[in-house]
This record gives C-alpha cells, sequence and structure tokens, in this order.
C-alpha cells in the first residue's frame, strides 16, 4: 500500500506540474499581441511566438492587430436643406497600440461603433441632400478625420469610411425627379437659344461678306438653285433679276419723235 501511496503521490505532483506549465506557456500568432499584467499592473506588451508566463501572477488579454470591419447600423439623419434621409456607412479600422486599447476603453468596439453612429448624424447633418449625393468622397474623408483624431486616444487607428446607403423617401424621390427633369429642360432651352444667337452671329457675318460685292449674291442664288435641281419632285421658279433691267436698251416712241419734228 506504501508504494501505490508513493505512486500516486508522484503521479498527482506531475499532474499538477504539467498543468502549471501549461498555463504558463501561450503561444500567439504573427497578427496578435498580449497584454501581461502581473498582480494587476500593467508590466508590457508581449508577442509575437511564444510567451512565458507566471501561472496566477500574470495575466495575459490577447489584442488582434488586423483590420476590423465595423458595419454602422442605418441612421436617421436630417440634412441641412431640412429633408429626412436613413444612412447607413461601413468603418474599416484596426489597433495601432494595445496597451492604449485595453488599458483607456472597456470595449473598443463598442466604444468606436457608438462614436461612429454620432459622427455620422453630426456630420451629415451640416450638408445639404444633393451633397450627400454627389460628394460622398468628400463626407467620407471628413468622417474618417474627425473618428480618427477622437479615436486615437483608445490606440485605434481609423483607416476609411465609406458611406453605403443614402435612403429617401418616396415623396422626395418624385421631388428629385421632377427637379432634375425641369433642369433637363432648362438646359436645352438654353442650349436652343445659344444655337439661335450663333446662327444669327454667322447670318450677320454672311450677309456683310456677301454685300460688299453684288455678284456674289446672284454666284450664291446659282448654287442654290443647282442644289434643289438634285431633287427631281422640285420646282423652280426663276424670277428675273432687277440688275438686268440696267442693262437692256431703252426703246424711243416714234409718235414723240415725229410730234417734236
Amino acid at each position: 500500500m506504501g508504494i501505490f501511496a508513493e505512486l500516486a503521490f508522484y503521479l498527482v505532483v506531475i499532474l499538477v506540474l504539467l498543468l502549471v506549465i501549461a498555463s504558463a506557456i501561450k503561444i500567439l500568432r504573427e497578427y496578435e499581441r498580449g497584454v501581461v499584467f502581473t498582480l494587476g499592473r500593467f508590466t508590457g506588451v508581449k508577442g509575437p511566438g511564444l510567451i512565458l508566463l507566471i501561472p496566477y501572477v500574470q495575466q495575459m488579454i490577447r489584442v488582434d492587430l488586423r483590420t476590423r470591419v465595423l458595419d454602422v447600423p442605418g441612421q436617421d439623419v436630417i440634412s441641412h436643406d431640412n429633408v429626412s434621409v436613413r444612412v447607413s456607412a461601413v468603418i474599416y479600422f484596426r489597433v495601432i497600440d494595445p496597451e492604449r486599447s485595453t488599458i483607456q476603453v472597456e470595449d473598443f468596439m463598442a466604444a468606436t461603433s457608438q462614436l461612429a453612429q454620432t459622427t455620422l448624424r453630426s456630420v451629415l447633418g451640416k450638408h445639404d441632400l444633393d451633397e450627400m449625393l454627389a460628394e460622398r468622397d468628400k463626407l467620407n474623408s471628413d468622417i474618417q478625420e474627425i473618428l480618427d483624431a477622437q479615436t486615437d486616444a483608445w490606440g485605434i487607428k481609423v483607416a476609411n469610411v465609406e458611406i453605403k446607403h443614402v435612403d429617401i423617401n418616396e415623396s422626395m424621390v418624385r421631388a428629385i425627379a421632377r427637379q432634375a427633369e425641369a433642369e433637363r429642360e432648362r438646359r436645352a432651352k438654353v442650349i436652343n437659344a445659344e444655337g439661335e444667337q450663333q446662327a444669327a452671329a454667322k447670318l450677320l457675318e454672311a450677309a456683310e461678306i456677301l454685300a460688299r460685292q453684288p455678284e456674289a449674291m446672284q454666284l450664291r442664288y446659282l448654287s442654290t438653285l443647282n442644289v434643289i435641281a438634285g431633287e427631281k419632285s422640285s420646282t423652280i421658279i426663276f424670277p428675273f433679276p432687277m440688275e438686268f433691267g440696267n442693262l437692256m436698251p431703252v426703246r424711243s416712241d416714234p409718235s414723240s419723235q415725229s410730234s417734236r419734228g
């Protein structure tokens, strides 16, 4: 019985040692860092690779350094021109300082999400609806700069912000469609008026050139008749040029000559 008791004791000791060694050895991947606390006090950041800890004296919190994607839920926003829209976005960020992301904030994911929602509403509320639809790159940059400045104290780097959807109610969609149609009609009228203005200027220039030589008007007239004659169903009327009347001889009246004699 004494031998079996000793063997059992040794087995228990070996088992305890194995458990202690297993709890002391930690392996961190390349994208992970370990924030180590010794008796509750921060003592450093370790990793990646093999980490040895003192069991029950040191604790380690794993921090993932890879880029994370945060989907910001749809937010009801009233634009600067009093239009109600619903906007959703996505944020790309990563931890650059494991110490601050662990000590300075309890849950950096939840904190970044809430901050992104409030920043999205405040920034978009300063812009008109047309700017939300046409200048998304500028708005994304503005939101990213504000978030990056505020999350820097948490050891968070906001890499990019993208506005995904800007949802508008049906009545506003119809109003925007009518506005776009009116804008297209206005542009068409302006283009038509500009064309008439340019055509009138060219006609005036052509008239001034033709007025310098009367023969040029006759040549232009004949070339126009040549074009019309190309159509088989055309009827051409030749008006009598007034210039030809000045070239014809004037006959004298015989009766007037006899009376004079």
